[in-house]
């Protein structure tokens, strides 16, 4: 039986360790753009709140009211889709990036149990085929239970991307039609 050696144990830590560090950077950066496009988005509706309450204090009449009420709804439902959309776009750059480091770490960890696998099966006593079968047969069900959590996530991220623009353009649309059938100052 094969033993690893310092030099394998530390290129093995090694390779966990920038593996961490790589979804820990993966995951602070995401973090990062959420807290920039919530200041951002802070900063906007303060502003927006400061010029329509100006807005509200010049109106004059019940109908400019309602005029004013409609011209300001459509704005802030953009301006929700918009902030909706960046963050799922936020989301899905991430995950896109998660999903690249895992999918290298495991490709790392594919190549190195195929070779263990292989070590196994050149230095295993005879009469342990069934042991070394059983050790590949292992490999081979986590590499397909793999590829099939794989193409499921692509499949469930396309589904969500799909009901995301739907709900965005009806959210749009209906607003849209409200602002129309609002009445208009004479």
């Amino acid at each position: 039986m094969t033993t690893a050696s310092p030099e394998q144990f530390v290129a093995s830590s090694r390779a966990a360790i920038d593996s961490l560090l790589s979804l820990s950077t993966i995951a602070l950066d995401s973090a990062e753009r959420v807290a920039a496009l919530n200041l951002n988005t802070v900063r906007s509706v303060l502003e927006d709140s400061v010029a329509n309450a100006q807005a509200v204090i010049g109106v004059k009449d019940p109908q400019e009211a309602l005029s004013l009420q409609a011209s300001l709804a459509q704005p802030n439902v953009e301006k929700a889709v918009a902030y909706t959309r960046s963050v799922y776009e936020i989301t899905d750059l991430t995950k896109d990036a998660l999903v690249k480091q895992l999918t290298s770490a495991f490709t790392d960890w594919q190549k190195q149990s195929t070779q263990l696998a292989e070590k196994l099966s050149k230095s295993a006593p005879v009469g342990s085929d069934v042991a070394v079968a059983a050790v590949r047969s292992a490999i081979a069900a986590t590499n397909s239970a793999f590829d099939s959590l794989n193409k499921a996530a692509k499949q469930v991220s396309e589904i969500a991307e799909a009901n995301v623009a739907a709900a965005t353009n009806a959210t749009v649309k209906a607003v849209g039609a409200t602002v129309a059938a609002t009445p208009k100052k004479k």
